[in-house]
């Protein structure tokens, strides 16, 4: 048995994996798909005080608290910043690290630095009345849809779950500075559909940092994969248990 611990990106709520979980764990797997500080049945607790840091202590909590060893830490979109952060702090206990269509980032880089396009949303926020609130990203013309999803039914469940990102989130950096971190392999899953002009995708190294041949896989889905191809990336997911 092995323990995944999925993480949503920025704006969605733990909700987002519902359409996974079953397949995970209908193969004998123990999964954890919680909603971070400010999303979802956290939602009520969202301020401008919330960051990248606030989420990093809500997974690191999860897996302290739960005991978890030899985790699979799928970080989605913005996770990815959440997810290394987290190896930061708790090397022993992650056994993989995914990055699934997410921010890659280095030590001491935040979401603007591994994601241009981010800076423009933290402008608008820091102007706008609150000075703090990032809203969801807009629906765009199809393939792209919202954020990668374009069925009716699919975006109006989709929409339910969506609330504002505190602009701090984007802003603080990621701490990657443990040694120990280096040794997790990693795999990372990259959405190839519907990608949205602007959006740029780091190139992955050929060699990880514990010096094994990168692991990329592709999936033909939009970004939100979990939601609209949800049996193909527990497919993939269910390779590295």
């Amino acid at each position: 048995m092995s323990t995944y611990l999925l993480v949503h990106g920025a704006w969605h709520s733990g909700q987002c994996w519902e359409r996974v979980i079953p397949l995970l764990a209908s193969a004998g797997h123990r999964v954890f798909a919680p909603s971070l500080t400010g999303h979802g049945d956290k939602a009520h607790l969202l301020g401008p005080d919330v960051g990248l840091d606030t989420h990093v202590d809500d997974i690191v909590g999860l897996i302290v608290e739960a005991d978890l060893t030899e985790v699979i830490l799928v970080g989605h979109s913005y996770a990815g910043l959440v997810i290394s952060s987290v190896a930061n702090q708790v090397p022993a206990r992650i056994g993989e690290l995914v990055y699934l269509d997410a921010m890659v980032p280095e030590h001491g880089e935040s979401a603007a630095d591994v994601q241009p396009a981010t800076r423009a949303l933290i402008d608008r926020a820091v102007r706008s009345e609150s000075g703090w609130r990032v809203p969801p990203l807009p629906e765009m013309p199809p393939p792209a849809g919202l954020f990668g999803v374009t069925d009716p039914a699919d975006v109006a469940w989709l929409r339910s779950m969506l609330s504002d990102q505190s602009v701090r989130c984007l802003r603080q950096p990621v701490r990657l500075d443990a040694p120990a971190v280096d040794a997790i392999p990693r795999t990372h899953i990259h959405c190839v559909v519907g990608v949205p002009e602007g959006i740029v995708r780091r190139p992955v190294p050929a060699v990880q940092p514990n010096g094994t041949p990168s692991q990329v896989w592709e999936l033909r889905a939009g970004h939100d994969c979990m939601i609209t191809a949800p049996a193909d990336l527990a497919g993939l997911l269910l390779k590295l248990a």
